[in-house]
Parts: structure tokens; C-alpha cells; sequence
């Protein structure tokens, strides 16, 4: 040790979880997040915040779309056995986001709390831009 200077030591087991390398199945989530944060922004939406998540809720992108805040929900199914992206925004997935929503406006998103707000889901069924469904309004808070 130097002087003047403090070094810490950090143990390996935290290292390792910093350093961790996404699953296949979080890459592929990240690449299918990407496409539709670019997609939305080529159509006029503003994102201001990826990867929401507070105790229960997380909440893939959000945007501002003139007037409105909108909460979005992206889903990659590449396989449809259990069912399509759509069918996969449950009403337990549509709970989770309304709590980091709401978690999100209380918080860090606060100046927005007087804006209208919608919740959209971007629907993939391969990472490819072309297919790209983006429902507005999929889901509301009540």
C-alpha cells in the first residue's frame, strides 16, 4: 500500500457477478430491446429510461410520446408452443409493470407525474426489425 492510497479488496464471488456474461436467452432479450427502442424512436417515441426495476415491477423502456409517458413492454417469442408474445403479457407481467411504474413516477421519472400515461408492448417472433408489432394502449392501469 502506498501512501496516501486505500486499496480494497473485493471478494471473487462479487467479481464474478459483476463480470458475469448474459445467458443466451438475456442476450437475446437485450438484442430484442435494442431493435425496439430503435424502432419506436424511428416512429416518433423519445426514450428517456431501459430497464426499470424496483422491488416486484421492471419496466423494458420508457418514452415519451407527445403528451403521454408510455411504459413498454417488449416480448422476443421465437417459439409459439406456450403461446405468442401477446399471449405472454399475463396479467402477473402486466402487474409487475404497473408497480415499476408506478415505482418510476414517484421516483426518478417524478416530473412526469402529471403526464398522461400508456402502456405499450413491442411483440417480436424472430429479431428482425421487419417484423416488429408495436401495440399502443396493449394494457391499461385499471
Amino acid at each position: 500500500m502506498t501512501a496516501g492510497r486505500r486499496t480494497t479488496r473485493v471478494p471473487e464471488e462479487i467479481g464474478s457477478i459483476v463480470n458475469a456474461r448474459p445467458t443466451p436467452a438475456q442476450a437475446r432479450g437485450q438484442m430484442a430491446e435494442d431493435l425496439a427502442a430503435r424502432h419506436l424512436e424511428v416512429h416518433g417515441l423519445r426514450i428517456i429510461a431501459r430497464n426499470v426495476r424496483c422491488r416486484g415491477g421492471e419496466v423494458d423502456l420508457i418514452g415519451v410520446d407527445h403528451s403521454h409517458v408510455v411504459f413498454v413492454e417488449v416480448r422476443l417469442r421465437t417459439n409459439a408452443r406456450f403461446g405468442g408474445a401477446a399471449e405472454s403479457i399475463t396479467r402477473s407481467k402486466q402487474q409487475r409493470v404497473l408497480l415499476a411504474a408506478r415505482w418510476w413516477l414517484n421516483g426518478p421519472g417524478r416530473r412526469f407525474q402529471t403526464a398522461a400515461c400508456r402502456f405499450d408492448a413491442v411483440l417480436l417472433d424472430s429479431l428482425d426489425a421487419a417484423h416488429i408489432i408495436w401495440l399502443r394502449g396493449a394494457f391499461d392501469a385499471g
